[in-house]
């Protein structure tokens, strides 16, 4: 099987090179090009069509964000996890719309940084516990919703691993808490894509919060049955070192 191939975007050639000796050292992931600006860094995704980018958000010569929203647009096989020192809310938001499909501090350990890389070209995302309960905290805070009509749009079931997406759950454990198969979990999330016009899961996260499916996140370290789920849309799973959407 190929290496997943990975393009790096920083402003700091030493961030850079560690990144690289990260990716590298892996064995199944290989850094095909680097950049130093967000111009650049959509000049290297158009010529080398890598797998995965991983971006830096703030650097001359154009920022990550909109660097991000071009290679997204512009390269629909290609993904995105966006790095930063920073978790603020408006960075979050911001490379979420623009179509990544994670966000990861830049302090994370190298091998979070390597199963990022893998989940995402696999097609899952992963964000930090904390950035995950912003993300939550801001959409309810607009106290957004989607229309009755539009949600009736969604299957009983759709509807059910929309909200275990939502709040940060795996396609295994998916399968374990609706008791399901892993085709069966696939085919509703292909579904729900489709449907919701959903470029990847981390915009399904969206989706879910906007329908109000998804309630601020408090401490429960039970995982939800199907009935508990139908019968209390606020409880939340357990939490974990990390949110896989």
């Amino acid at each position: 099987m190929s290496a997943v191939r990975v393009l790096v975007v920083d402003d700091q050639p030493l961030i850079r090179h560690s990144l690289r000796l990260i990716v590298d050292g892996s064995g199944d992931l290989e850094v095909v090009g680097e950049a130093g600006t967000g111009e650049g860094a959509v000049t290297q995704a158009v010529e080398l069509r890598p797998d995965v980018v991983l971006m830096d958000i703030r650097m001359p010569g154009g920022d990550g964000i909109e660097a991000t929203r071009r290679i997204t647009t512009d390269l629909p096989g290609t993904r995105v996890v966006v790095l930063s020192m920073f978790e603020l809310d408006e960075y979050v938001h911001a490379a979420l719309q623009a179509g990544a499909s994670g966000f990861l501090l830049k302090d994370a350990e190298p091998d979070r940084l390597v199963d990022a890389v893998r989940r995402t070209h696999a097609g899952e995302s992963l964000f930090a516990p904390s950035i995950l309960t912003r993300l939550v905290e801001h959409y309810l805070g607009r106290g957004r919703s989607m229309p009755q009509a539009t949600t009736a749009q969604l299957t009983d079931r759709e509807a059910e691993v929309l909200t275990l997406i939502g709040r940060g759950l795996s396609n295994q454990e998916i399968t374990r808490t609706l008791t399901i198969s892993m085709g069966t979990a696939k085919t509703h999330i292909g579904n729900l894509l489709a449907k919701l016009h959903a470029r990847d899961r981390a915009q399904l996260v969206i989706a879910a919060y906007e329908r109000g499916l998804v309630t601020a996140p408090r401490q429960d370290h039970r995982t939800p049955t199907p009935s508990q789920l139908r019968a209390h849309p606020e409880s939340t799973p357990g939490q974990r070192r990390s949110s896989q959407l």
